[in-house]
């Protein structure tokens, strides 16, 4: 497996956020886990990605990480080649050329030399999207990641979730809405704080 979480617990003070969450994300899946406000997606998110050290148990990757805020961080200042650029520093990167081909799955190349303070929201959750991807993550996780796309942009994105997959890559989607079980290999559902049983194997092959 890329990702791993074994009996998780955390807690805020005297509020137990995670009670106990154990589940795991294997190579080339796209797995979701769903839930409604205040069961505890944020926390989890934030354990899985380094932010929050958990109150108990244990949450570890193997391979390379990808994290797509459902918040977009980017300096309105800066044109999305510059944001490009900056994170091929980063990361280390040879060149851009994925970054590039990913930016053309979503369709914004028209934008490179735009600053991102002029952006659309959907845009600028393209360009969010791709600097989460554009080192190859063996893992990535996703809050809310369509949030702002429209109908078309939608589609390509999990036309990029296949492609992502059928390379061996694995997919976390965080969201608290379900509508998208079909797409997905694995469905768990966060309630309280607890996976709830009955979580769901869908295949979506």
């Amino acid at each position: 497996m890329v990702l791993r979480v074994n009996e998780l617990y955390h807690r805020y003070g005297k509020r137990q956020v995670l009670r106990g969450v154990t589940f795991e994300v294997l190579p080339g899946s796209l797995v979701g886990v769903v839930g409604e406000n205040g069961a505890g997606k944020t926390t989890l998110l934030r354990i899985l990605c380094g932010e929050l050290t958990p109150t108990n148990g244990t949450a570890s990757v193997s391979g390379r990480l990808g994290y797509c805020p459902q918040h977009v961080v980017l300096n309105d200042a800066f044109t999305v080649a510059q944001h490009l650029a900056f994170f091929q520093v980063a990361y280390g990167l040879p060149d851009l050329s994925y970054a590039h081909e990913l930016i053309d799955v979503l369709q914004f190349a028209d934008f490179l030399d735009e600053r991102v303070g002029v952006l659309s929201g959907g845009t600028r959750q393209k360009l969010n999207l791709t600097i989460a991807l554009m080192h190859d993550p063996d893992v990535l996780l996703l809050d809310e990641p369509y949030q702002g796309f429209d109908w078309e942009t939608y589609l390509r994105f999990w036309e990029l979730a296949q492609r992502l997959r059928d390379r061996g890559r694995s997919v976390l989607v965080i969201s608290h809405l379900a509508y998208d079980a079909d797409r997905l290999d694995t469905l768990h559902r966060l309630a309280a704080g607890v996976l709830c049983e009955g979580s769901t194997s869908h295949g979506g092959r």
